[in-house]
């Protein structure tokens, strides 16, 4: 078989630090963080380590800060380092509604402060072939859905993000890369495993603007762009929901996207990924893991599915 490969992405498209920025200790909790208003800043977290933590080298937190896909704030992997910090993210509301007994919406301090926040430390593949470790700060998204009791109904989860063109650049302009608002979408049982958690932080600190703040989705075992960022709402549906990138080429995005190193993109292959952070893109490629490394926890999911035909 032909093996396709992506074209590497030139190290000139990472915004390089001056310096390592060091992790600051765990210090106040989530409340004490959204006490600052208007666009995000930079506020320690505390939180406990989680459960399903890789140990392998975490990618440095400049890297994991400056290269980033956010296409409302552009195309490029620099441009929502320079341009999220036009994003209000205080006050922010979160909707939950749909097939659920107790739907509300709430501020987002109401929705986390009764969750325990945990560090999880991520292995995060993206389809376009690199990958990151990256120590997420969150809540199983199951302690959210719980307490908007799902009605029996419910199949799916559905995902929407802001829609904000004055702050978000790249929802501006006539040729659009994707309508908006994105969404994304999941089976009600992938949004409840304990591996699926929205993330309100990174490192130690708040989520920064560019990487989702101030609430995000990580999906471990599924590539990068399940992951919707700054979401406000979250809806329990009966039908599979629609997803931005599935709608805007369904041929090479399916709704599953679990990561599969079998299963290549039409146009390169999966099976193996460069690590951001480790010798530029000349650095050795690294063998792609099923369901990126989660396959004891999560290939149960998918018992007896042609995991070719629902990609």
């Amino acid at each position: 078989m032909l093996i396709r490969h992506s074209p590497d992405i030139a190290p000139s498209e990472i915004t390089p630090y001056s310096a390592y920025l060091r992790r600051r200790e765990f210090l106040a909790g989530f409340g004490a963080a959204m006490a600052f208003g208007g666009a995000a800043q930079a506020a320690p977290l505390a939180a406990a380590r989680g459960p399903f933590s890789t140990d392998e080298p975490r990618t440095p937190r400049a890297d994991v800060l400056a290269y980033n896909n956010f296409y409302e704030f552009g195309g490029r992997k620099s441009d929502p380092a320079e341009n999220a910090h036009r994003l209000a993210t205080k006050p922010w509301t979160v909707r939950i509604d749909g097939l659920v007994a107790k739907p509300a919406d709430y501020r987002l301090e109401d929705l986390i402060k009764p969750l325990a926040l945990e560090e999880r430390v991520y292995r995060m593949r993206c389809v376009e072939g690199w990958s990151m470790v990256i120590p997420w700060i969150g809540a199983p998204l199951s302690e959210i859905l719980k307490r908007a009791e799902p009605l029996g109904s419910a199949k799916y989860v559905a995902f929407e993000t802001l829609v904000r063109p004055e702050e978000m650049p790249g929802q501006k302009g006539l040729l659009q890369l994707l309508p908006w608002p994105y969404v994304e979408g999941l089976r009600l049982d992938e949004a409840l495993h304990p591996l699926t958690i929205l993330a309100v932080g990174l490192y130690g600190e708040t989520l920064p603007n560019q990487n989702g703040a101030p609430l995000r989705l990580v999906v471990p075992w599924k590539y990068g762009f399940k992951g919707i960022k700054s979401i406000v709402r979250v809806s329990l549906v009966e039908t599979q929901p629609k997803t931005s990138w599935n709608m805007q080429n369904p041929r090479e995005y399916g709704f599953y996207s679990n990561v599969n190193p079998n299963v290549d993109h039409p146009r390169w292959s999966q099976a193996t990924e460069r690590r951001i952070g480790e010798g530029g893109i000349f650095a050795k490629r690294r063998p792609t893991l099923m369901f990126n490394g989660y396959a004891e926890q999560v290939a149960s999911l998918y018992g007896g599915m042609d995991l070719e035909r629902y990609f």
